[in-house]
């Protein structure tokens, strides 16, 4: 395949074909896909899962109840995800930055563009483009596309893209060649990740992978 408009649409469907529909990202709740997003940093999701659990399990799974919890308790529950005191803070954060603008789970003022959340959501310490952009698609349903390593060694390994192509480039050419479709985005990135952890491991591709 050659770099060009009709490429991403074919990867979709292909991708879609194969592996059918991802229902991602997991949460009950924007705020706990909020969470979710924070704690997966450097980690396996099961970590992440344990660590989700621990906060539900002790009826602290909202945005009051963790900037109000002890900090070693936080630290405690969200053990499981690894560098918890440092994603401990991130968190805590992250909820404040929640607390003074979403109200019912959605963005306050209304009407703000993409790019006005974006930016303040990356105002916030710890919070980089992968997490940001994470928050804004799968908890608030806003166009971003998310690009992460499985996406880079995709799209490195089978379409002739830079591994170490930069961020925003890359979601640029993602964002200028598909509709603006939250729903679009939220599956392809889903499949992505399907794919490669299952087909086009880092190490090498199997013989089950799509592009091959």
């Amino acid at each position: 395949m050659t770099r060009n408009k009709a490429d991403l649409h074919k990867v979709y469907k292909v991708l879609y074909r194969i592996y059918g529909p991802q229902h991602w990202w997991p949460g009950d709740t924007p705020w706990e896909t909020c969470v979710g997003a924070v704690l997966t940093q450097n980690t396996s999701w099961s970590n992440v899962e344990m660590a989700i659990s621990n906060l539900k399990r002790s009826r602290h799974l909202c945005p009051v109840k963790i900037r109000n919890m002890p900090l070693s308790k936080l630290e405690k529950a969200i053990h499981p995800s690894g560098f918890y005191r440092l994603k401990a803070q991130r968190l805590l954060a992250v909820t404040d930055w929640w607390l003074a603008n979403v109200n019912d789970d959605k963005l306050h003022p209304k009407g703000k563009p993409l790019a006005f959340w974006r930016e303040s959501i990356l105002s916030v310490k710890g919070v980089g483009p992968e997490t940001a952009d994470c928050i804004l698609l799968y908890s608030f349903n806003l166009p971003t596309f998310v690009i992460d390593a499985y996406t880079k060694r995709i799209m490195a390994r089978h379409f002739g893209f830079k591994p170490n192509i930069d961020y925003h480039e890359l979601q640029k050419y993602f964002m200028d060649n598909l509709p603006s479709d939250p729903k679009l985005f939220n599956e392809f990135h889903a499949l992505f990740v399907r794919m490669a952890k299952e087909d086009c491991r880092k190490s090498a591709c199997l013989k089950g992978c799509p592009f091959l």
